[in-house]
């Protein structure tokens, strides 16, 4: 067992007019978790600890949080890669709920707004609507995504204009633009062409060192301006 030291910015947005440091020691054995950690500092220093959590597993993405300046899952950070002393921190860009916990709302709004849905009036087949495995490698890496909104949260431009859809929605977007199953084309891609759409990414790739899944979200991004203007000019030719 080694003593951890945990740094955590607390903010209770309701009761306090700004965030306060407070610090606690916690002993953790090496192959356990910095979620383990904010657990048993929950559990036996501090029940007022504010933090989500839910699968344990990197599935779920509840418990995305900046880690020593970075962005990642508290669950998937083992504390034997960790130093001695442990900032942590809400993520940016969000408005606080309390403590570690961020208010996502307006996150899963830009979701929304790319339809984050397969839509295909078609009469289906009996058993499944087939794709080749080529049409199926394209979004592979897309489907991934766990939608925790450390992308989103690490984008500069998000940062100044909260109206930018960001990254996370546009490699939604993505998802079903390159679905070959899917029959809305035109209206996602419309969606997604507008002020605040997709060329306010300007290639960063904050969002790509930020995905706990290793994603090539600014690839992906890059792909669908390719497609964008190929269909422009297919249009106006």
């Amino acid at each position: 067992m080694k003593t951890y030291n945990f740094k955590i910015k607390r903010f209770n947005p309701s009761e306090e007019s700004s965030p306060q440091w407070q610090e606690f020691s916690v002993q953790m054995d090496p192959m356990e978790r910095l979620l383990d950690g904010l657990i048993k500092i929950k559990d036996n220093s501090d029940g007022t600890l504010t933090f989500r959590r839910s699968c344990a597993h990197g599935i779920c993405g509840s418990c995305a949080m900046k880690i020593n300046g970075k962005n990642g899952l508290a669950c998937q950070t083992l504390i034997k890669n960790m130093p001695e002393r442990i900032t942590i921190e809400p993520l940016a860009a969000y408005p606080v709920i309390k403590d570690l916990v961020v208010d996502m709302t307006q996150f899963f709004m830009k979701s929304e707004e790319v339809l984050p849905y397969l839509i295909n009036a078609e009469t289906p087949p009996e058993r499944e609507r087939l794709q080749s495995k080529d049409e199926q490698q394209k979004i592979l890496e897309s489907i991934t995504c766990i939608m925790c909104g450390s992308c989103t949260s690490s984008c500069p431009t998000y940062w100044s204009d909260k109206e930018y859809l960001g990254p996370a929605a546009l490699l939604k977007a993505y998802r079903f633009i390159f679905d070959s199953r899917d029959r809305a084309f035109d209206e996602r891609l419309g969606r997604i062409i507008h002020a605040q759409g997709l060329w306010r990414c300007h290639s960063i790739y904050n969002c790509v060192e930020a995905c706990p899944k290793e994603i090539d979200i600014t690839g992906h991004i890059t792909e669908l301006k390719r497609l964008a203007v190929k269909n422009f000019f297919k249009r106006n030719k």
